[in-house]
């Protein structure tokens, strides 16, 4: 492989492949690694529905297009991919098969001459003058340095951002920090039958079972939902609150008590709700699903306030009406919803990590505070951004100049000739 790439993109999840795509495209020289042996991130090792494409409520609207709306496409024309209308929680989410969006983000990525290194993880960044001029990679081959003119932090965590000196706020800092969850799959379910217990009672059945003292169930909520396979359902249940996600320690407990959870939360699906008496459980997460670690500051940091108040921003680059979804320890979740269905906008510098040059963040680790964070995170709003990175990063490696010189107006402009939505359509139908 190359030593020197125009941009280098840490993390191969929603925002990461959508930003090394992004570039590449553009004409950019572009490598994009990942520690896992796939891509996709949470979209393929930890969930199969991207949420935040439309506006919750009865009639919701497309706030997302881009590379993800592509990616949609791809997995509809192969017939692994659905809509699932609901006036709950985040509203219409797309429910695809994740084995399938490993192959789609591959084929897409290689479409666009993306240079992609697996089982690889970054262990430091090289700067110089407060710029970023490389990255340390290690994987079985060894260590080795790949020089960058811009580097992309897509990994979540803010990996990179932390080793190059960036402030960022942490588990340390946020007491009320997101749970997280391991996801699982069930077989051989009755569906219909099943779909016949409305969700009120479902939870009532879970408050009695772990009441009665015959089950541990730390979360008596959730939910489960059909896949594009018969009989086959993906199920919601677990949490595993006070999770530093960045301590391996403490990464390593939570990993094993999610999978204690999955077996607890499956014995009593089984024993007590119509629909899964003959079921089996086929499939836990290959990672366990994170909501929120680190939280870079960058340049502007998105408020509860602009969430909640629909604000718009000149250099927005990116638009999401998700509820703020606050996961914390407890039985149950909180939803905060934007008045009247609305948008907000998401600047481009909360992509501009601060106190340094030649770099962008994209993904759960932008800079937001705890509220914003917990609606903006969402997989759709994370190819958005990543989406906006990686035109950001390749116009700037074209112009020889930062990513925080670029012009947004210039920017925007390069978005929306790519398909970007930077205002909300109606879904197809009129209604989500």
């Amino acid at each position: 492989m190359r030593r020197s790439y125009d941009v280098v993109v840490v993390g191969a999840g929603s925002a990461g492949c959508s930003a090394a795509i992004s570039s590449a495209r553009l004409g950019a020289r572009t490598l994009l690694l990942d520690r896992l042996p796939f891509l996709g991130g949470t979209s393929t090792a930890v969930l199969d529905t991207f949420y935040a494409f439309y506006t919750p409520g009865a009639r919701g609207r497309r706030v997302v297009g881009g590379i993800g709306w592509e990616i949609v496409e791809r997995l509809e024309a192969e017939g692994m991919a659905f809509e699932r209308p609901n006036t709950y929680g985040a509203g219409t989410g797309v429910t695809y098969d994740p084995e399938v969006l490993k192959v789609v983000w591959e084929r897409v990525a290689e479409e666009a001459k993306v240079d992609i290194l697996l089982h690889t993880w970054a262990t430091g960044v090289e700067l110089r003058d407060r710029r970023t001029i490389a990255i340390r990679i290690w994987n079985k081959g060894g260590e080795a340095t790949f020089e960058a003119g811009v580097l992309i932090d897509a990994s979540g965590d803010a990996d990179l951002c932390a080793m190059a000196g960036v402030p960022y706020e942490d588990a340390r800092s946020t007491p009320n920090l997101q749970s997280l969850s391991t996801i699982f799959r069930v077989a051989n379910v009755d569906v219909e039958k099943a779909s016949a217990v409305p969700k009120t009672e479902l939870w009532a059945m879970m408050r009695h079972a772990a009441e009665s003292g015959g089950y541990r169930l730390p979360r008596l909520e959730g939910s489960w939902h059909r896949t594009p396979h018969a009989g086959v359902v993906t199920v919601h249940m677990t949490r595993i609150p006070n999770v530093d996600a960045t301590d391996p320690e403490q990464l390593t407990h939570a990993e094993i008590e999610g999978r204690r959870q999955v077996r607890e939360y499956h014995r009593f699906l089984r024993d007590e709700v119509p629909g899964f008496e003959g079921s089996v459980l086929v499939a836990t997460s290959p990672a366990i699903g994170v909501r929120e670690s680190r939280r870079v500051v960058g340049d502007y940091r998105l408020t509860r306030e602009d969430v909640l108040n629909s604000r718009r921003f000149e250099d927005e680059i990116a638009l999401c009406g998700a509820p703020i979804e606050d996961h914390t320890g407890g039985p149950d979740t909180r939803w905060t919803y934007i008045p009247e269905s609305g948008v907000y906008g998401i600047p481009y510098r909360c992509l501009l990590p601060g106190g340094v040059e030649g770099m962008l963040v994209a993904g759960r680790c932008f800079s937001a505070t705890h509220d914003a964070h917990a609606s903006a995170r969402s997989m759709a709003t994370c190819m958005a951004m990543g989406h906006a990175a990686g035109i950001a990063a390749a116009m700037s490696v074209r112009r020889e100049t930062t990513p925080r010189a670029l012009d947004p107006g210039e920017l925007r402009s390069c978005l929306l000739e790519n398909h970007a939505l930077l205002d909300p359509v109606e879904a197809a139908g009129g209604s989500a």
